[in-house]
């Protein structure tokens, strides 16, 4: 196990700059997921911590040991690719030994690592099987367990679920998950599935066009994001954002979406920030999760709700709940209800609003203000 320091790292690719000064500290056995959409450049920045590519300026250093021109195979580090990248012709337990037996380790220890790591990801019955006798899921495992018998300082995962059916990436998540519990090792993992980065991280780091927009536990990521982007990008559904006019009421500070007759939304805001921001123009805010039927309850304070009338434009079942696209103030939105609310497109609907939860941010940085 070891921590790892990316320090003010950038990667050129002639003229376009891919990564753009990424720092990030990373704890001795944290698990890391790295999110963002195609071309943030997270899978480039993990192929530099393997030295698969090398940066253009910046430094890694993993335990304490700078990384900046060691080859792959003396950094201590094993890697779990997208494409299984196991050996056809090889059977389960050739795959697994063969990296061992390259670095010339005795064929005892080898054995004695193979049976331990089948034991732990329950692929003892598939030892002499090939891969092409095995489902997506037995093969994924077995590219673990390929990484795992190396007992590195570092594993590395490249979007190792893709290729896996629905069902079987919630199963898989679950493993890696459970394996990160059992071995405690260092994982860098990187993923474009939301999903993926909030069940199973220590912490997140949000990339977008080569930059960390931020990097925190997958709670503070979620209902404290540092501007737009994150707000948008994690949840699902994401967070709606209205625009809307910072005034107050009997000297609260209320949101005002809409023109005409706007919807009043309640907000919490520092009093340096409400001063700086009073009569302007915000952006607001609310997790899907927050607007649902009139009668649910956010919480045991008075306060901690309050009700809002919206157009409902369309309704989507999903069975443990429906999803509501509904007009706030001239503005779309989604909102979650119980399953037996019966709503209708076209209905005018009044909804409950937590507002523990709201969110403003600055409509020009784009940055969160409270």
């Amino acid at each position: 196990m070891a921590a790892m320091t990316i320090s003010d790292l950038h990667k050129r690719f002639g003229p376009v700059n891919v990564l753009k000064g990424i720092n990030l500290e990373i704890a001795d056995g944290e698990f890391i997921v790295l999110v963002g959409p195609s071309g943030c450049g997270k899978s480039t920045l993990l192929n530099i911590i393997a030295g698969l590519e090398h940066q253009s300026d910046g430094t890694v250093e993993i335990g304490g040991r700078r990384m900046n021109g060691v080859a792959p195979k003396d950094r201590d580090i094993a890697m779990v690719f997208q494409s299984y990248a196991l050996y056809p012709t090889m059977t389960v337990r050739e795959n697994m030994s063969f990296g061992m037996e390259c670095r010339g380790v005795a064929r005892a220890q080898q054995g004695e690592a193979v049976t331990r790591v089948a034991r732990l990801l329950q692929i003892e019955p598939l030892l002499d099987r090939k891969p092409g006798q095995l489902s997506g899921g037995q093969r994924q495992r077995v590219a673990m367990g390929r990484a795992l018998v190396r007992d590195p300082v570092l594993f590395l995962f490249d979007e190792p679920l893709s290729n896996l059916d629905a069902k079987l990436r919630v199963e898989m998540r679950w493993e890696i998950k459970q394996l990160h519990a059992r071995i405690g090792s260092t994982i860098v993992y990187v993923t474009h599935d939301q999903i993926e980065a909030m069940t199973m991280a220590t912490r997140i780091a949000v990339m977008h066009q080569g930059e960390v927009q931020q990097f925190a536990d997958p709670d503070t990521l979620y209902n404290r994001p540092a501007n737009l982007f994150v707000a948008r990008f994690m949840g699902a559904p994401p967070m709606n954002t209205f625009t809307a006019r910072l005034t107050q009421r009997d000297g609260a500070a209320v949101a005002l979406i809409g023109a005409g007759l706007p919807e009043e939304i309640a907000v919490s805001i520092a009093p340096g920030a409400a001063r700086d921001y009073m009569e302007r123009d915000v952006i607001v805010g609310i997790r899907p999760e927050c607007i649902g039927e009139r009668n649910r309850r956010f919480g045991d304070h008075p306060q901690a709700s309050q009700h809002i009338t919206a157009k409902v434009e369309m309704i989507e079942p999903t069975g443990a709940e429906t999803i509501v696209l509904l007009r706030l103030g001239g503005q779309s939105g989604l909102g979650r209800v119980a399953p037996d609310i019966r709503l209708v497109p076209d209905q005018m609907a009044e909804f409950a609003l937590d507002v523990r939860n709201i969110c403003l941010f600055d409509p020009v940085t784009e940055r969160l203000i409270a």
